[in-house]
């Protein structure tokens, strides 16, 4: 059943079947596994303490709360949208588009602290960053409260990315010639 006309209301409406808890926890299973792969790379060791950053950066401390959050968040958005969803073949786009979302974010994870790379990964940050807004227009059509849940994901993202273009504009050997084209303002 499709639920695009129909207004928010408390209740997931649109499901086709009865909510699983099995998916549910298979959804909260991915999302964490996509965060948990995510948090390996993340090194907060000496190269990432010698950068400089913003004075508008949160603490450290607060990044795991704000990332559990938003996790749990989205499983629940995916199990949303997957329940709402009227065909496999729906179904299917939900996941796919919560994989690619997932690979992208990881991505990401992979370019700055692995690689040390904070140029590289605000270019594949603009990845991240359509991968939710394609995120929240296709779980619309299944959902408007899967939709809704990704929303302060995408707030977070969005800062993380003013936070990545800050931190390379701090610590000057990642400028390369592609930043030079960006007007900045200081």
């Amino acid at each position: 059943m499709n639920n695009m006309n129909q207004p928010l209301s408390p209740s997931p409406a649109g499901l086709t079947s009865p909510p699983h808890w099995r998916t549910l926890a298979l959804c909260f299973a991915i999302s964490f596994g996509i965060a948990g792969v995510g948090n390996l790379l993340t090194d907060l060791g000496p190269w990432y303490l010698q950068l400089k950053h913003p004075p508008w950066k949160p603490p450290d401390a607060a990044f795991g709360a704000i990332w559990t959050l938003i996790f749990s968040l989205c499983a629940v958005s995916a199990w949303l949208a997957w329940h709402a969803a009227p065909t496999p073949a729906r179904r299917a786009k939900v996941w796919a588009l919560y994989l690619l979302n997932g690979s992208l974010n990881i991505a990401w994870s992979y370019l700055y602290f692995h690689l040390h790379r904070p140029d590289w990964a605000m270019l594949e940050w603009l990845f991240l960053w359509l991968s939710i807004t394609w995120l929240l227009q296709g779980l619309w059509r299944e959902s408007r409260w899967a939709s809704v849940l990704v929303v302060p994901y995408l707030l977070w993202v969005s800062a993380a990315g003013v936070l990545n273009h800050d931190t390379i504009l701090l610590n000057g050997p990642f400028v390369q010639a592609l930043w030079r084209l960006i007007p900045v303002s200081t």
